[in-house]
């Protein structure tokens, strides 16, 4: 397939999910009638900008224009201008990660009923939306040098980076806030609503973890949620894990599973499953937290009729684990104790 042919197929694949593309990259806009719309294209309110959601009158459904400047195209112009991409690669490297991510499930809403934050919830969660729609991808930036480092290699659409986030040093800290780097990850629900953003701050002189007393952080709500990293085949099979780098940790050794990263051994023991999922794997870290944790998932998971398997790293945690013995070993150690749950599965 030429590179003319890839960049059609991407584009008419981005129609398929035009809604979603809108969401994704477009949060600030709304739905109106057979249209998205939002003010220009760097996301901002208004209403200036139109995608049509729609095929409608002859004109195809990935189509949008910009009426206050005469800008229009298609699905991948828009990314383009949306991503400040310097080349195209990058644009159709981002389009094919968001199209790699696999549909977000669908909770019957007769079944589950809506969380209504309160005002200073409801505040946070559009802060965090708001954060995570100014971030870039993370290819090519000092997130990516920092994930690099520690040997992962798996990312997706629910990472980006920004330059400058807000950071003060301490609770207690008096001095006006810094602008420091950060990785930022979407925390989501079962439907696929952004309800937080988890911040690493990262330090621009080494690509670590920044000087800070805690430079892991999270704006908006965690409860129940998980940042998701899929893998593009409709799975019945979850891992879940704690530490971001952990559970991105296992996914770089197996590509193949769908993963939900909990953050904290609390929130893994909170974790709400989405409903169509029939076996999860608990990716804990090899502590007391850790354990606790993964006992409480259980019971919750086995009293809703689901599967559970239990992932534990050799080392402290499954970064350890890559750093020390690579991802080949990893990928063996992981498989090999699935294997011996029952789990069968074509290595390779």
């Amino acid at each position: 397939m030429n590179a003319r042919r890839s960049i059609v197929n991407l584009s008419a694949d981005l129609a398929d999910r035009v809604e979603s593309f809108c969401c994704q990259y477009f949060p600030e806009g709304r739905k109106q009638g057979n249209y998205w719309q939002v003010g220009d294209t760097s996301g901002a309110r208004g209403r200036s900008l139109a995608v049509r959601l729609q095929a409608q009158g002859g004109r195809k459904a990935r189509s949008w224009a910009d009426y206050s400047t005469g800008q229009y195209g298609d699905l991948i112009d828009l990314l383009h201008e949306r991503l400040g991409s310097v080349t195209l690669k990058e644009t159709l490297r981002e389009t094919q990660s968001f199209l790699d991510e696999a549909p977000c499930p669908t909770v019957p809403r007769d079944t589950r009923k809506d969380e209504r934050p309160d005002a200073a919830s409801s505040n946070r969660i559009a802060r965090a939306r708001e954060l995570f729609a100014a971030g870039k991808p993370v290819l090519g930036t000092l997130a990516a040098t920092y994930l690099r480092v520690r040997g992962i290699t798996r990312l997706g659409p629910a990472l980006r980076y920004h330059p400058h986030v807000f950071l003060r040093r301490g609770e207690d800290d008096a001095d006006p806030p810094q602008r420091t780097p950060a990785l930022l990850a979407k925390i989501t629900g079962n439907r696929g609503q952004i309800t937080g953003c988890a911040r690493t701050y990262l330090d621009p002189s080494t690509g670590g973890l920044a000087a800070t007393e805690s430079p892991k952080r999270i704006l908006g709500q965690l409860h129940g949620h998980a940042i998701r990293f899929w893998s593009g085949t409709s799975r019945v099979d979850l891992i879940v894990g704690e530490g971001l780098e952990n559970t991105l940790s296992v996914g770089t050794a197996l590509p193949e599973f769908d993963l939900a990263s909990c953050l904290t051994a609390t929130h893994l023991g909170l974790f709400n499953p989405p409903p169509e999922i029939k076996r999860i794997w608990i990716a804990r870290d090899n502590d007391e937290a850790g354990r606790n944790a993964s006992k409480r998932l259980r019971n919750q998971l086995e009293s809703l009729g689901i599967t559970c398997g239990g992932l534990v790293p050799q080392l402290g945690d499954f970064n350890d684990d890559l750093r020390a013995f690579g991802r080949d070993a990893l990928r063996r150690s992981l498989l090999n104790a699935m294997k011996a749950q029952g789990l069968e599965i074509q290595d390779g």
